[in-house]
């Protein structure tokens, strides 16, 4: 139903083969939600979300998804018991940063949690958000995105090409090359030498 949908809307010819179907979600929209139904879906890997959203006068619209509480639980131990609740969780996929630093060194995992830090630190209310390739850093938008790599990070800055001022130059050009994260410009960590000026070049997405 969604191929024939998005095929007839954009004049395309997606096949299903081309979808990573594990990155679904599920969402609910409604202009409130119980205690109930915001509990039953508190799950850090459960791929489902909830937005409310309400119409006030002057055709205004306020859009709210309700946040995961960080003290989310697994919901493995729940559906472990029950086959098909198995099946839909190992079909549908929700990452972690777990996810992306198993099997890691522990300095590469030292360097992550030092240009996190400094990331979230930019502003109040940047959330994280693990994907299937990378971990998105997002207020409102996407800021940044970071790929662990086997001995470094590989950072993404979420600007389009001619908009980021790099005065040293430590960004690359990724305009016309296939890449995971957001944005047009891309660079590797090995250390934090740079990490105070890479966080100058992040936070100008925020302006």
């Amino acid at each position: 139903d969604f191929i024939v949908e998005y095929n007839e809307t954009l004049k395309t010819n997606l096949k299903r083969s081309e979808v990573d179907w594990s990155q679904t979600r599920v969402v609910f929209v409604s202009t409130s939600f119980t205690e109930n139904q915001k509990t039953a879906t508190n799950f850090k890997d459960i791929a489902i979300e909830l937005w409310e959203v309400k119409r006030y006068e002057n055709n205004l619209v306020s859009v709210n998804q309700i946040k995961k509480s960080k003290a989310a639980e697994s919901i493995k131990p729940i559906t472990s018991s029950n086959s098909k609740l198995v099946s839909v969780t190992k079909e549908i996929k929700v990452y972690t940063e777990e996810d992306h630093l198993a099997n890691k060194l522990d300095e590469v995992i030292e360097l992550y949690e030092a240009f996190k830090e400094a990331i979230l630190n930019l502003a109040d209310d940047i959330e994280i958000e693990p994907k299937k390739l990378y971990i998105a850093f997002k207020k409102n938008k996407n800021i940044s995105d970071i790929v662990i790599l086997k001995k470094g990070l590989k950072l993404f800055i979420n600007l389009p090409i001619g908009k980021l001022e790099d005065p040293k130059g430590i960004m690359r050009d990724v305009s016309n090359t296939g890449h995971w994260g957001n944005g047009d410009y891309e660079t590797i960590i090995k250390n934090t030498k740079d990490l105070e000026y890479i966080m100058s070049l992040i936070k100008q997405t925020l302006i």
